[in-house]
């Protein structure tokens, strides 16, 4: 089954045609016998539109989706290091968009350290998605991915993989490193917050907001 939904995904992504419409407004041209009988025209008859389509390269829409994900990213930044003084993150904004489907796309937003759980110095990233989906657990992959929903806000804990000298999902952290995942943007920045807290005082603020 998870197989046929990814197929028809591919299938829909192979068919996708972006455009930009612009409308123009223009007077209706009164019929001929009208004009010749009175000389005049109808001033009050109704106008009609004219719709122009450019179709968009996906590089194009691809551009566009990464300027919108980056200034969620940069927005969203600002306000938690403006939540307390005490809490900064370091801004580290970029964007992916997938490939068949450039008006998707996810920005990360900062990366830092913590204590979680039993885990001591747990690397961790944080992302927005203008959609909602399942994330696979052997990288940063989607599936089942919602279309219909606008937003999604997730942290994965991360380790150094010395083979492929990069950072990798550090799946010794709940099964699949998946810190948190929500649609709730308050959610979302509570859970960060609670990430770069590092009093109790503060953990206990955050938790009742």
């Amino acid at each position: 089954m998870q197989e046929q939904s990814n197929a028809l995904l591919n299938d829909m992504a192979a068919e996708l045609r972006y455009f930009e419409s612009e409308t123009r407004t223009r007077a209706l041209v009164p019929k001929e016998s009208e004009f010749l009988r009175t000389g005049r025209i109808d001033r009050n008859r109704p106008n009609w539109d004219i719709v122009r389509k450019r179709y968009l390269s996906y590089e194009e829409v691809a551009e566009r989706t990464g300027k919108y994900l980056d200034l969620v990213g940069d927005k969203t930044h600002e306000r938690l290091n403006n939540f307390h003084k005490s809490i900064q993150f370091p801004k580290v904004v970029f964007h992916r968009t997938l490939k068949g489907t450039p008006h998707l796309g996810y920005c990360h937003v900062t990366l830092a350290k913590t204590d979680f759980a039993e885990f001591k110095d747990i690397r961790w990233s944080f992302y927005i998605a203008n959609f909602f989906a399942d994330i696979a657990a052997d990288e940063l992959a989607f599936e089942k991915i919602n279309m219909r929903a606008t937003r999604m806000y997730f942290a994965i804990a991360l380790e150094k993989d010395e083979e492929q000298k990069k950072l990798a999902v550090n799946k010794n952290v709940r099964g699949d490193g998946i810190l948190f995942r929500t649609d709730d943007p308050k959610a979302a920045m509570k859970n960060v917050l609670m990430l770069g807290a590092k009093h109790d005082v503060l953990r206990k603020i955050i938790r009742s907001l």
